[in-house]
């Protein structure tokens, strides 16, 4: 139960973090939709990859290949889930007419709950002692 509360609560500020760089991206830098969203996603999966390994699921990883081959799956996964939030955002905001914060807040929810799955069952996965390892012990 304390990693689904933690996951919320970084997946919340991993939000905050998305929405602020979209904005700021839209409204101070003048970009447009894809390129105020694909900042946006890029600074929250960074941010993300963070939290999620040192505080969510307490990813222990040994050594330097180790840590680039969680961040290539977790980077790989939140493609995936970029694809589908760009989707939304295009769906909800060209072809149902909703506004951007509305658009991005139902896209946000959706996102937040693929992300965990895909975090805990592919990501972040325990890793687990074999019998045989643990009788050498």
């Amino acid at each position: 139960m304390k990693e689904v509360f933690l996951y919320i609560f970084f997946g919340g500020l991993t939000t905050v973090v998305n929405f602020v760089v979209y904005f700021i991206a839209r409204d101070l830098l003048k970009t447009d939709l894809i390129v105020s969203n694909t900042l946006s996603w890029i600074a929250a999966v960074l941010f993300a990859f963070i939290t999620n390994k040192i505080w969510v699921f307490q990813s222990k990883t040994q050594g330097i290949i180790e840590l680039l081959i969680e961040l290539l799956k977790f980077v790989f996964y939140r493609l995936l889930s970029f694809g589908i939030d760009m989707g939304c955002m295009l769906l909800f905001i060209n072809v149902m007419h909703l506004g951007d914060f509305l658009s991005k807040l139902f896209t946000q929810v959706f996102i937040v709950i693929a992300n965990y799955v895909f975090s805990k069952l592919f990501i972040f996965k325990k890793k687990t002692v074999s019998s045989k390892e643990s009788t050498k012990e």
